[in-house]
């Protein structure tokens, strides 16, 4: 007797629950069986967790939940290898400690990066993990209880950075919050919006350093290379973001940074049954360059990869998404916000929308981003599309 195809998805954030989600949608149980590895029970929001960390209530979703109804199947284990010779995913679950695949979806995501600057992986915060955001609101809230008017120091000035310490400033006014820029703060950004930028950073009482590196993170202070030395009751490191070595261990092929080299549809380009979605993977764009780590990047190919999977599984024409970076939603606290268009060339339009406007529409993108997760069998159609031909024969053709 033949087996489904199976189809193993590595990682459950927005675009492994994204693509998890859609193929249960649109590919015949019959057919297939769709199993979704992740570390974690929750399915985590990320782009919020900085305001979870600010001390906001951010509900927490239960995967189980999140995929009731799909059909699918949860491994909640953490990934330690991927076998490609064997098409064996190695887990380290108690027992079963392997899960055999015939289609590899590799959405494993980012984490925070030390960038080699030493102290930052014993001392500094971060706001990549849900643990972690805990582990600062924690830390927050004991300083707000010290009351004596304790620093916190943000480094990095990227999206992260910037909405973390706005986000920190507002929702703990009591803190003294400083931002630390390598370069021009909201260098990316337009002209227009780094004034609007600088304004809010005024308004909510935030100092920012620019043109500043950290050299050494230490309990109570960051040293600058600039020989200058900070004080910091906790210090917040949004200064870069690496993906997991597991893509490069196993032989896929990866760039510099451990990325996974995708095609223009997300398939690997050195093992044709593995596709790569959200930050592990690497694809040049429509406008012929990579596209950056972002949820707007998860969202466009994870579709792809979707798409991809379930054409060359089913027999049909590939449907072709648009790998485009549209541009940057900045929350700048609850009541402000920026919106920042970019051009074909990913370079900031000279026109942005700030203000209430801009955060509601945030918020607005955030929401929509979320609802579609928990709700991957809305509109599921009455017969799903059946494989090709024998499920077997269907993988063997993925890898021609």
């Amino acid at each position: 007797m033949r087996h489904k195809h199976r189809i193993v998805v590595l990682g459950a954030g927005y675009a492994g629950a994204y693509v998890a989600g859609n193929l249960a949608r649109r590919l015949s149980p019959a057919d297939t069986e769709i199993t979704v590895v992740n570390a974690e029970p929750d399915f985590v929001e990320r782009l919020r967790l900085h305001q979870l960390a600010a001390g906001q209530q951010i509900e927490a979703y239960k995967l189980t939940d999140v995929l009731a109804g799909t059909g699918i199947r949860l491994r909640l284990a953490r990934v330690t290898a991927v076998d490609l010779e064997r098409r064996v995913v190695v887990i380290d679950a108690d027992g079963d400690g392997e899960l055999s695949y015939d289609t590899l979806v590799y959405a494993l995501g980012s984490h925070v990066a030390d960038c080699g600057v030493p102290g930052v992986a014993e001392h500094a915060f971060h706001v990549t993990t849900r643990p972690a955001a805990l582990r600062l609101r924690e830390r927050l809230d004991s300083l707000d209880w010290r009351g004596e008017g304790a620093s916190v120091l943000v480094v990095g000035d990227g999206l992260t950075g910037i909405e973390t310490a706005t986000e920190l400033a507002e929702s703990r006014p009591g803190l003294s919050v400083a931002l630390i820029a390598r370069g021009e703060l909201g260098a990316r950004l337009s002209a227009g919006a780094r004034r609007h930028l600088r304004q809010a950073c005024d308004r909510l009482g935030i100092t920012v350093l620019e043109h500043t590196s950290v050299e050494a993170v230490e309990a109570t202070r960051v040293l600058c290379t600039d020989g200058t030395a900070m004080a910091s009751d906790a210090t917040v490191w949004t200064a870069g973001f690496t993906v997991s070595p597991i893509a490069a261990a196993s032989g896929l092929e990866v760039t510099e940074d451990g990325r996974i080299v995708a095609d223009d549809t997300m398939r690997s380009v050195s093992h044709p049954n593995v596709y790569a979605a959200g930050d592990s993977a690497h694809v040049i764009g429509d406008n012929g360059r990579s596209l950056p780590m972002s949820c707007a990047s998860a969202g466009s190919t994870g579709r792809q990869a979707t798409d991809a999977i379930v054409g060359r599984l089913t027999g049909r024409k590939i449907a072709k998404s648009k790998l485009d970076y549209p541009g940057n939603h900045i929350s700048l606290g609850r009541r402000d916000g920026i919106l920042q268009p970019v051009d074909d060339m990913a370079q900031a339009r000279p026109m942005h929308l700030g203000g209430r406007t801009a955060a509601r529409i945030k918020t607005g993108i955030l929401k929509i981003s979320l609802w579609g997760i928990p709700h991957p069998t809305f509109g599921l159609p009455t017969r799903r599309r059946r494989l090709a031909t024998a499920p077997d024969a269907s993988f063997e053709k993925t890898l021609a």
